[in-house]
């Protein structure tokens, strides 16, 4: 009675075991690819930003975000959390990669999230690289630039 008592207990640990491994393995698998919880997790983050776009990379680990006022976030997950990111303006910098449906992007207040990101067309790259490059210029630089252009109207 004891053997079968003993058979059955580990049958039970060996199930639970192989659960346990799918689950994991689906969570890795899931990524950012649901964009209702990149909504949910980057507006519990930046709760004052109105989300206006969301730009998936290709294996779903990345998400770039369009907000109202053409600003732009960035959320990476992060194994067992995701990390929301405002991008400031002038902060970021941003290189094509030798794909050309990618970009490599250098983050300068946040280092640790630089990295090539691969997105499923050229297309949506480009349509990032644009979300970050009207977020590249500064306030402060925009008014110079419109001074300029309006001292070289004059003239």
């Amino acid at each position: 009675m004891g053997i079968i008592v003993w058979c059955v207990l580990f049958a039970i640990v060996i199930f639970f075991a192989y659960v346990a491994t799918r689950m994991a393995s689906q969570n890795k698998e899931d990524g950012l690819h649901d964009t209702g919880l990149a909504i949910i997790e980057f507006g519990r983050a930046f709760p004052n930003e109105a989300i206006r776009q969301l730009q998936a990379t290709e294996n779903g680990q990345a998400i770039f975000v369009r907000l109202h006022d053409n600003k732009a976030g960035f959320m990476r997950n992060m194994a067992r959390h995701f990390a929301c990111h405002l991008i400031e303006p002038g902060r970021v910098r941003v290189i094509s990669s030798e794909t050309g449906r990618g970009l490599v992007i250098e983050f300068l207040d946040a280092p640790y999230h630089n990295g090539d990101f691969e997105f499923a067309s050229a297309k949506e790259a480009s349509e990032v690289s644009l979300w970050l490059l009207g977020n590249y210029i500064a306030e402060p630089d925009k008014d110079l630039s419109s001074d300029n252009i309006s001292a070289a109207n004059k003239q």
